[in-house]
């Protein structure tokens, strides 16, 4: 395991961070969003204390945490959220309170206009106006859920918010249509072709090289700038 970890360190050290430009607290949040994804207990705990060190607060990691919730499934999230309550209260940090900005009665309104924000009113109206009879329900719950309970909440801009949800499709793979979707919705908010390249090479190590090169080719598709 040593040697392992002697690799993965030359790697990083030589071939990611000198490549990498964004902050070091956004690449913590990230990496606590990828790790969660994959489920590394281990790597998360370490990561956490790494995060503190860096100056990441406690309600920053747990925002990172729970926004991939709609993406890896809550039981994978609970997971994480239990490591990184631990961590915290071995370290004599309070517990964050809660973050969320709506009501069972604005939730769905709230994640609409999150929504709006990230792919455009046009996109999303059609999406829903078009959905089969039998599968409304299932816009609603996107709109609510995904958007409404979780890119609605405080502590993180939307932006950020986008950028992990970003690199949690990039680290589960398989779901590039998705991934595409979200490229499209990082420009939107700001987060142009040389933030994407950064986050995916910070991703690297942890997802492997296969994910990180479909990742970069649905970029060139989408993010040709």
């Amino acid at each position: 395991m040593e040697e392992l970890q002697k690799i993965v360190n030359t790697f990083q050290q030589t071939q990611v961070q000198p490549n990498v430009s964004l902050e070091p607290q956004l690449c913590s949040l990230i990496s606590l969003a990828v790790l969660t994804t994959l489920g590394s207990s281990c790597s998360l705990k370490q990561q956490v204390e790494d995060a503190l060190e860096q100056g990441v607060t406690a309600e920053q990691m747990v925002e990172a945490v729970m926004q991939t919730t709609p993406y890896v499934g809550y039981p994978r999230v609970m997971d994480a959220l239990q490591l990184v309550e631990e961590v915290l209260r071995q370290k004599g940090i309070e517990l964050p309170q809660s973050q969320s900005t709506v009501q069972p009665d604005t939730r769905l309104q709230k994640g609409l206009e999150a929504q709006y924000a990230i792919f455009g009113r046009q996109t999303i109206d059609h999406n829903r106006s078009t959905a089969p009879e039998e599968l409304k329900h299932i816009q609603d719950a996107l709109s609510a859920y995904c958007f409404g309970d979780f890119y609605t909440r405080d502590t993180l801009e939307l932006s950020t918010r986008e950028l992990l949800t970003f690199c949690t499709l990039c680290a589960l793979g398989g779901c590039e249509s998705q991934l595409k979707a979200h490229i499209a919705g990082n420009l939107q908010v700001g987060n142009r072709r040389p933030v994407l390249i950064d986050a995916v090479t910070w991703c690297m190590p942890m997802i492997g090289f296969p994910r990180t090169l479909n990742a970069i080719a649905a970029i060139n598709e989408i993010a040709k700038e």
